[in-house]
């Protein structure tokens, strides 16, 4: 799994491609860690390639809400594919996070 992250018009930006499971889960933990840091920044998660979410995966979302919660930024998941999307449906982090169709909102 790759992640990159970019800080651009007041957004925190990071693109996660490939799977997110629990064999990546470690890495991509320590590689998002800077949105940690996010005062004073909205924070997008650009999904788009991002091909396979596992719990590992969505314990990582809720610790990156957490750190933006207490500095009143706003996550918000973009290009979510479908399958990824009935997973995120499933387990009610739709109600959780802002899922926009694009980086535009």
């Amino acid at each position: 799994m790759n992640t990159t992250i970019r800080k651009e018009d007041g957004k925190m930006i990071a693109t996660l491609e490939g799977r997110l499971d629990t064999a990546a889960s470690e890495q991509a933990a320590k590689d998002l860690m800077a949105l940690h840091d996010c005062e004073g920044y909205d924070i997008i998660l650009d999904f788009s390639q991002l091909t396979y979410i596992s719990s590992s995966g969505l314990r990582i979302l809720l610790g990156i809400r957490k750190y933006a919660a207490a500095v009143n930024s706003r996550v918000t998941l973009v290009g979510v594919k479908e399958d990824i999307r009935e997973v995120l449906y499933t387990t009610g982090f739709n109600n959780l996070f802002e899922i926009a169709d694009s980086e535009d909102n």
